[in-house]
């Protein structure tokens, strides 16, 4: 290689953010570069080694679905799999796996290593090579060699001018060990592209060997254990158990005593954490009432002795973070791997950015993860999947002559709030900025009784085969899938049977004399899917998934219509007036933090009460409800 190599997309970062972007680029067609400091830390995990929740489990299905590649690797390397909220509806369903930490990272590098079009670089990234018209064009490396391309993707994580914080400590890195990216930060300040600053912590790492697991409580995986992506069959890999404990009263003394010494009391650290994953410290400060809070042990691999202990990120000093990990139950005498620390870093404002990650300030680079302000794999990984699409269509239509502008229309690939959480997350980062670190919530989707988990295949997949990211083998299996589902809703409505019969076959339903079809009954949220296949029997032909899938469409599809009507109204009426002296306690399905903001704001109307950092559409959608039952003449409250 020389010392100027020309690609399409150029990635810098090894992350979950960088991983999908390389990724995507490449199933695009493009030329790649995957630009990251070491080949061994691709796909590192470093933080939580774990994938999914409530809201970020939505997440990796969409980037699945999108044929992306954190649900095939979580896959493989899970070791315990979890289905959250698995008792409520499956709009709210958020599947989550705990990782081995050493199987994930090599099995993304595998995956990677075996695409075409992209190349792997372990080189630093030190600058951008910019033009004179604010064009982004190439990168140069560490090691004096350039790379020119049409796009790049910047995914930093916690790399730029990363600071690391143990009380008093202060340590320049952008991980342990690692140096924090400085060139970088220096090249996007001379952009003007608009930097703050914002922080993150993780908690002590221990020798599961020392913990004295005999009083805690176990808690265990699901059995079967459910797969994130729609390509695995089942999952292969070895299941454990992960164990809970809390903190003691000794735990908030101690901490209360040296909260002096906290850099987030201090004054040391002046930027944002993430609120709703709070240092231990803050939790003690922020919610005094509480005597105890959970801690829950996660192993970080099958033949690794070290433990997350989930819970307890600090960026207290070391004397005194041995003195709270001994006074929690069970832990009295662990040995620690590694201390846990708080780090700060630069973020780029979101609002800068298109809705296809693209910088308004600058041409041809697009921003990705923890560098748009956001917390989580899952979130990085979503923004890199999108960039990395993104940038390939860039690429792809980069024929402009010298002398055309720069902002030309071009083919982007765009997701909006009604299509997938994806597009919900990249509406609030480009419209309402990341004045904290921004994590994905269920409550933040106005549509989520579209956007399950379960259906994001369904919704994304044909428009990912429309941009071209689908390779041949999710094609494959989706027109499969489709075929069978489709057979299946047909043999589901056609056949039908009256009351008299279904009474045969041991369902009781009204003796209306309506014929009620096998899609009805699965309509029925007291029937299961056996007795559906009693009176049914033509139905068990069909794999266990797509009736599973059948009976979830068919029970949805009631509330679908009912949503769709409240879409069409907070559309149409987003300009209505809200009084000056409305009483937002009496809307009972605002939380206390909505309702804060918009007694302080006071908006005049929707429009503007949705343009309120904080407030989700779901809130807005109750105040529509609301407001509108209110000027009818009605005086209850909407729950």
């Amino acid at each position: 290689m020389g010392n100027d190599v020309q690609f399409d997309v150029v990635v810098i970062g090894g992350g979950h953010a960088g991983c999908e972007a390389a990724a995507a680029a490449a199933r695009m067609g493009v030329k790649t570069a995957l630009v990251t400091h070491k080949f061994d830390t691709i796909g590192a995990m470093s933080c939580n080694p774990a994938i999914g929740g409530l809201g970020k489990g939505h997440l990796v299905r969409e980037i699945d679905a999108l044929d992306g590649v954190m649900g095939r690797v979580i896959d493989q390397s899970g070791i315990q799999f979890r289905m959250l909220n698995a008792s409520k509806g499956p709009a709210v369903r958020g599947p989550r796996a705990q990782a081995d930490r050493k199987l994930y990272r090599e099995a993304m590098q595998a995956l990677l290593s075996e695409y075409e079009n992209l190349t792997i670089i372990a080189c630093g990234a030190d600058d951008l090579i910019v033009d004179e018209n604010q064009l982004v064009s190439g990168v140069a490396l560490a090691d004096g060699r350039c790379l020119t391309c049409a796009s790049v993707v910047l995914t930093t994580g916690t790399f730029l001018r990363g600071i690391i914080h143990q009380g008093e400590t202060q340590i320049p890195a952008g991980r342990v060990g690692e140096e924090p990216s400085v060139g970088l930060a220096l090249a996007l300040e001379r952009l003007n592209l608009p930097l703050s600053r914002l922080k993150t912590g993780t908690p002590a790492r221990l020798d599961g060997r020392t913990i004295d697991w005999s009083i805690l409580e176990e808690q265990k995986g699901d059995e079967p254990p459910i797969p994130f992506s729609f390509m695995t069959d089942k999952i292969t890999v070895p299941q454990i158990s992960c164990y809970m404990t809390y903190t003691s009263a000794k735990t908030h003394e101690v901490i209360r005593e040296n909260i002096h010494r906290a850099p987030m009391y201090s004054g040391q650290i002046k930027s944002r954490g993430p609120r709703y994953c709070p240092s231990i410290e803050d939790k003690i400060m922020r919610f005094a009432d509480k005597e105890r809070h959970q801690i829950f042990l996660e192993p970080e691999g099958l033949d690794d002795p070290t433990v997350y202990p989930n819970g307890i990120s600090t960026s207290l000093p070391i004397d005194v973070q041995d003195q709270i990990i001994r006074s929690i139950p069970g832990l009295e005498n662990v040995e620690v791997f590694q201390y846990g620390y708080a780090i700060e870093y630069d973020f780029c404002d979101p609002r800068d950015l298109m809705p296809s990650l693209e910088s308004k300030s600058a041409a041809g680079l697009f921003l990705a993860g923890q560098i748009n302000g956001t917390t989580g794999y899952e979130e990085a990984a979503a923004q890199g999947l999108m960039a990395g699409i993104n940038a390939a269509l860039r690429a792809r239509g980069e024929c402009l002559s010298q002398g055309e502008e720069k902002n030309v229309s071009r083919e982007t690939f765009i997701l909006d709030r009604s299509e997938a959480y994806i597009g919900v997350m990249i509406d609030d980062l480009i419209t309402r900025g990341a004045p904290e670190p921004y994590r994905m919530f269920t409550s933040r989707a106005e549509y989520r009784l579209r956007l399950r988990a379960d259906n994001a295949d369904q919704r994304l997949t044909p428009r990912g085969i429309e941009v071209g990211c689908i390779g041949f083998a999710r094609l494959a299996h989706w027109e499969e899938k489709l075929s069978l589902l489709s057979k299946a809703r047909e043999v589901a409505e056609e056949n039908a049977k009256s009351p008299n019969e279904l009474e045969f076959s041991g369902i009781s339903v009204n003796r209306d004399g309506i014929r009620r079809s096998a899609m009805d009954l699965l309509r029925m949220p007291n029937l299961s899917i056996e007795d559906t296949l009693s009176a049914f029997p033509e139905l068990s032909n069909f794999p266990r998934p797509i009736l599973e899938q059948l009976e979830i469409d068919a029970l949805y599809s009631g509330y679908l219509d009912r949503q769709d009507s409240d879409i069409a109204a907070y559309k149409k009426d987003e300009n209505l007036i809200i009084p000056s002296d409305f009483d937002y306690m009496k809307v009972g399905s605002l939380s206390n933090e909505i309702r804060s903001k918009l007694q302080e704001v006071r908006p005049a109307t929707l429009g503007a009460a949705s343009r309120i950092p904080g407030v989700t559409p779901a809130a807005i959608v109750a105040l529509l409800r609301f407001v509108k039952r209110k000027s009818n003449g009605s005086v209850s409250d909407v729950a």
